[in-house]
């Protein structure tokens, strides 16, 4: 079993958001990305997450089987190289997270997005939003609201742990050389698709960054093999911007046109579609495009950072 057919089959697993269907469904993740490569010694012990941290997924608990697409023609190249484009989004968050508050471990990372879907057979687009209140060090409930719909999840296991971490302890050991960054995804998913996505859940999910890690996380992107640039994309609130995936994935980050600012992710999905084998079958196919509206870290679920 690939990655790619292990996302679909998680996928089928979400709406319903029973805790057998999701731990079954990461079991099976993990599984099949353990299965790609050797782990050596040293490998991070953890539980990938895929909940709300993709728009897929956060769809999913909404409307139904929504299944991460993937594209073969693979994307167009532009006037910079993926490389470029990250590396001048590294330069531009360098400082970031300087002066920053630091979260407590029993506080809540909370974030506001809004995003489109253009359904592709009609061209029809409408407009949603999602709050997220995520535990700190997961050992609370977490709460996301999607497009008005709630949904709670757990507090993690004494044997659980979240990958990328969200503590800030955690996060403040994580390499700040870009290098040594790509090694230890590289090393905690065995490369490839399983590593974009795993540095893609580390932009996607709130986190208050220590400094340098944002900009080290865009300098190792931009060194992961086969990493290309997307066509000019419009994030949910009219910023123009420039689109970064992987090969063979139709999920990616968008930067802003001339500041490189980084506005949030586009995906192409499949809604009521099924799997049979390794193909989809039916389904409406769309485009969504996400851009976050506030961030911040409060004491309790349901505050919003004033």
């Amino acid at each position: 079993m690939d990655e790619v057919t292990a996302l679909r089959e998680l996928e089928d697993d979400v709406p319903a958001l029973t805790g057998d269907a999701r731990a079954a469904a990461r079991t099976r993740l993990s599984e099949a990305i353990a299965k790609e490569g050797r782990r050596r010694a040293g490998v991070l012990s953890r539980r990938l997450v895929l909940r709300a941290g993709f728009a897929a997924t956060a769809a999913a608990a909404v409307t139904g089987t929504v299944v991460v697409a993937t594209d073969g023609g693979g994307p167009r190249m532009s006037a910079l190289s993926a490389a470029q484009v990250l590396d001048r989004a590294a330069d531009r968050y360098r400082a970031d997270g300087a002066g920053a508050p630091v979260p407590r471990d029993d506080q809540y990372l909370y974030a506001k997005e809004i995003y489109t879907r253009t359904i592709s057979k009609n061209g029809k687009r409408t407009t949603h939003m999602d709050e997220f209140w995520i535990s700190v060090d997961g050992s609370r409930p977490s709460r996301y609201i999607y497009d008005g719909r709630i949904k709670d999840e757990p507090p993690l296991s004494s044997h659980e742990t979240r990958w990328p971490p969200t503590e800030y302890a955690k996060l403040a050991e994580l390499p700040t050389d870009p290098d040594e960054l790509l090694e230890l995804f590289t090393r905690s998913s065995s490369g490839g698709i399983p590593t974009y996505m795993d540095f893609l859940m580390l932009m996607r999910d709130p986190r208050v960054m220590p400094p340098g890690l944002q900009a080290a996380a865009f300098e190792a992107l931009a060194k992961l093999p086969g990493i290309v640039l997307d066509d000019d994309e419009v994030d949910a609130l009219g910023r123009h911007g420039i689109g970064v995936t992987y090969p063979g994935m139709t999920i990616g980050l968008v930067f802003e046109q001339g500041t490189y600012a980084y506005l949030g992710l586009r995906l192409e999905g499949v809604r009521g579609a099924r799997t049979k084998g390794k193909a989809l079958v039916g389904g409406e196919k769309y485009i969504e495009v996400r851009g976050r509206v506030a961030s911040g870290v409060v004491d309790e679920i349901g505050r919003r950072p004033r």
